[in-house]
C-alpha cells in the first residue's frame, strides 16, 4: 500500500519544485548568454509559485497548455532536467527530439499538451481538451496558462463562451505579471480582468501569485469542483517576471524601474517567502533547505553538461513529424 502523503511532504515537494524551476531558468539564461543555445527564450523566474501551486493540484492525467514563457509549467507538471535542456539545445533526447525548442516543448507523458509561441494560442487547445474529456466521460481537468496580454485576444472570449455553455472542466489561469511585453498591463487591459470571465457567467478569482500556499489552496478547490462538472473557472494570479520580456531584453528602464524590480525580488520573492515559512513552522531547518538547494543546483548543472554532449537528431529526420505521407513520420 502506498504511503499516505503528509502535508509536510507536500510542502517540501512544492518548495523543491519552485527551486527546480528557478535553477532551470538560471542555467537556461547562462546558455543563451554564452551563445550555446540557439534562438531566444523567455524566463519564468519570479512566477514559480503560480505553476507549482496549480500543478500540485493536478493529477498526471490532467492536462495543461503552456505559453512562450513555459519552462516553469513544464517542470511543475513533471518534466525532467535532462530532456528539457536537450530540447533547448536541439538534441534528439529532448521532449520533442530537439525540434520544439524553448517555446514549443510538449510532454505528453505528464499531460503537458505543449507550449505555444502565439499569445493566447493554446486557449482553443485547452478548451478542446476539456471538451474531449467530457465527451469521453473522463474526469480529467485542463488548465490553460496565459499572460495578461492574451486577454486582448478574441479567441479567449470565443472559448470562454463555449466552455460556459457546455460546463467544461477547464480552468483559465491568467498570469498577470504586470507587463504585456514592454507595456504596463493597465495600459493595454481596460477594466477588470476577472470581470471578463464573469461576463460569461464564469466564476472568477484573483489570488496573490507569489504565495504558493494561497495558489495551491484555491487550485485544489477549483480543480475538485471542475472534476465534478462544476467548471469552468477563471483565475487571475498577480505575479512578476524578474527578467525582461525575453533574455535579450536587458535594458528595461525605459518601461520599468530598477527600484520596482528590486522591491519584488527583495520583498515578494515566492521562494524566499515560502522558505521562511517552512523554517518558521519547523518543517525544515535552514541546513536542510541549503542541502536541498545544493542538490538541485548540482542536478541542473549535470543535466546541462549532459545535454551539451548529447547527439543532434540525424539529418534523415528533417521531414519526420512534418509530412504524414512520409512513412517514417508515422513510426
Amino acid at each position: 500500500m502506498a504511503k499516505t502523503k503528509t502535508n509536510t511532504e507536500d510542502y517540501l515537494r512544492m518548495y523543491r519544485q519552485m527551486v527546480r524551476i528557478r535553477s532551470f531558468e538560471d542555467n537556461a539564461n547562462q546558455l543563451y548568454l554564452s551563445a550555446k543555445m540557439p534562438g531566444l527564450t523567455h524566463m519564468y523566474s519570479g512566477e514559480e509559485a503560480v505553476a507549482v501551486g496549480i500543478c500540485e493540484a493536478l493529477k498526471v492525467t490532467d492536462k495543461i497548455t503552456s505559453t512562450h514563457r513555459g519552462h516553469g509549467h513544464c517542470v511543475a507538471k513533471g518534466a525532467e532536467f535532462k530532456e528539457m535542456f536537450c530540447e533547448l539545445l536541439g538534441k534528439e533526447e529532448g521532449y520533442c527530439r530537439g525540434k520544439g525548442g524553448s517555446m514549443h516543448i510538449a510532454d505528453q507523458s505528464n499531460g503537458n499538451l505543449g507550449a505555444n509561441a502565439i499569445v493566447g494560442g493554446s486557449m482553443g487547445i485547452a478548451t478542446g481538451s476539456a471538451y474531449t474529456a467530457k465527451l469521453l466521460g473522463k474526469d480529467d481537468v485542463t488548465v490553460c496558462f496565459f499572460g495578461d496580454g492574451a486577454t486582448a485576444q478574441g479567441l479567449m472570449y470565443e472559448v470562454m463562451n463555449m466552455a460556459a455553455l457546455w460546463n467544461l472542466p477547464v480552468i483559465y489561469a491568467c498570469e498577470n505579471n504586470g507587463y504585456s511585453e514592454y507595456t504596463r498591463t493597465d495600459e493595454i487591459a481596460a477594466g477588470s480582468i476577472i470581470a471578463r470571465a464573469e461576463a460569461f457567467g464564469i466564476e472568477a478569482h484573483q489570488v496573490d501569485g507569489q504565495d504558493v500556499l494561497a495558489v495551491n489552496e484555491l487550485s485544489e478547490k477549483l480543480v475538485a469542483r471542475a472534476r465534478k462538472g462544476e467548471g469552468p473557472f477563471f483565475m487571475e494570479l498577480m505575479t512578476y517576471r524578474y527578467h525582461g520580456h525575453h533574455v535579450g531584453d536587458i535594458n528595461r528602464e525605459y518601461y520599468r524601474s530598477k527600484k520596482e524590480e528590486r522591491d519584488w525580488k527583495d520583498n515578494r520573492d515566492p521562494i524566499t517567502r515560502f522558505r521562511g515559512w517552512l523554517v518558521e513552522q519547523g518543517i525544515a531547518s535552514e541546513g536542510e533547505i541549503e542541502a536541498m538547494n545544493a542538490e538541485i543546483k548540482k542536478d541542473a548543472a549535470d543535466a546541462v553538461e549532459y545535454a551539451l554532449a548529447a547527439k543532434y537528431p540525424d539529418e534523415a529526420e528533417v521531414d519526420m513529424h512534418v509530412y504524414t505521407d512520409v512513412k517514417h513520420a508515422l513510426a
